[in-house]
């Protein structure tokens, strides 16, 4: 009994070492393969001063021959074909090549461009995006004629507003050497708005802190923030309707950007941009915060914050905005799915209401409408494949400020920013308030 079972034994394992053998050799007769390919901006920043030119790397795994076309098109940030080029490639087995591309002829502002490689074996599409001397970018679209005035008439009405701020500390909340405090404070339209101050603890009484106010992105709810310079206070700001300020304003995400739209004297971002001027009020109330040395910052939505506080309000002694959206809002449109597809709804289900109305008045809302004032050093971020604030809006933006700046892109990037903005933010601003 105990010899057939071993004999049993040894027939499965030689069956099963066949069947490995046989996989073995189907395997090593199988032509599977892939192609990789690198494509390589001739350029740090991706910006060229009249022709843009890549490289274009291609290696073949196939025991075949590859062959078939490379092909590249290029388009505006709208989609409108500008150009194309195709050449035709033969790779050898295992083969590899590499190819260069020259785009000429193209005039200021920013490309996108999509390589495509089709061979025997293998498609893809790789993305990538170009300037060519975006520092002649302007807008053929300026301010309303009343654009100050509307903005000094929204400054009285919050002047009337009795701000009464009020200070909670949060032991529970504090940690990293830093004291918590809760802050609310009333702002325009007699909302209650709330943020989040933070101070490095410190044995000298008399010790004055340098200010962070940190903006929010869109429905981004900010908590406490830490930091570990001992030399800087943050107070995080949560504008109406967003985080611990969304008593009276509490609706979904893609409603908040069309609240009352239709009128520009009721629409969510002029209560939101004089929540951060109320933010600046409170930080001039407090006496051991410096009230001269005052860092507007954000990213996104807060990026336009900063911008829009920094050429309202002369007491912010420093600006950083990464990726600011909303600017150059007529050129936008056409380029862009939000806001606008969720504007367009909304327009949608109001009688009388019109996109161009709606239009009209967020001429009072354009990034680059506030950019204009901007008096203290600026730095911008961004993305140049972001499709929320394209490149040609942002750098419209940038042109503008009359002050001195700094713009850092990031070639690769869509709505975001690396490591090294935020290392040349905190350098830049230690320098600008003297903190050594």
């Amino acid at each position: 009994m105990m010899l057939r079972f071993t004999n049993k034994l040894l027939a499965i394992a030689c069956f099963l070492l066949m069947l490995a053998g046989t996989q073995q050799v189907f395997a090593q007769s199988d032509d599977s393969g892939t192609v990789n390919t690198i494509v390589t901006t001739n350029s740090n920043d991706g910006i060229f001063s009249s022709t843009a030119s890549y490289t274009f790397e291609v290696k073949s795994t196939y025991n075949t021959i590859q062959q078939g076309h490379i092909k590249y098109v290029v388009t505006t940030e709208a989609g409108k074909k500008m150009k194309a080029d195709s050449i035709r490639v033969k790779l050898a087995k295992q083969g590899s090549a590499t190819y260069n591309f020259s785009i000429p002829g193209l005039k200021s502002g920013f490309y996108k461009i999509n390589f495509m490689i089709n061979v025997t074996d293998y498609d893809d599409t790789t993305r990538k995006a170009f300037g060519i001397r975006p520092e002649e970018l302007r807008s053929q679209y300026g301010k309303p004629a009343d654009f100050e005035a509307f903005w000094t008439k929204t400054r009285q009405e919050l002047d009337n507003v009795k701000p009464e701020f009020k200070v909670t500390e949060m032991p529970d909340s504090s940690r990293d050497g830093r004291k918590v405090f809760l802050v609310e404070m009333k702002s325009l339209g007699g909302i209650t708005i709330r943020g989040w101050l933070t101070e490095p603890s410190s044995k000298n009484k008399n010790k004055k802190f340098a200010v962070m106010l940190g903006l929010p992105g869109y429905q981004v709810d900010l908590k406490p923030l830490y930091g570990k310079d001992p030399d800087i206070a943050i107070l995080s700001l949560n504008i109406r309707g967003q985080g611990n300020s969304r008593d009276v304003i509490n609706v979904r995400r893609e409603t908040y950007i069309t609240l009352g739209i239709e009128d520009k004297n009721k629409y969510v971002l002029r209560g939101a941009i004089m929540d951060c001027i109320r933010a600046v009020d409170f930080i001039c109330t407090r006496p051991e915060l410096r009230h001269d040395n005052i860092l507007a910052v954000g990213g996104s939505l807060g990026g336009y914050l900063s911008i829009a506080t920094s050429g309202l309000d002369k007491r912010i002694s420093f600006c950083s905005a990464a990726n600011p959206i909303l600017s150059d809002i007529r050129n936008l449109v056409p380029e862009v799915d939000w806001p606008f597809n969720d504007i367009k709804r909304y327009v949608n289900t109001r009688p009388g209401l019109t996109f161009e109305k709606v239009l009209d008045n967020m001429d009072y809302f354009d990034a680059k409408n506030f950019a204009s004032d901007i008096k203290c050093p600026t730095l911008v971020g961004l993305g140049m494949v972001d499709n929320i604030a394209p490149p040609n809006t942002v750098y419209t933006l940038y042109n503008g400020i009359p002050s001195q700046k700094h713009l850092i892109i990031f070639r690769d990037l869509g709505h975001e920013i690396g490591k090294k903005y935020v290392v040349y933010e905190g350098r830049w601003m230690r320098d600008t308030f003297a903190l050594f």
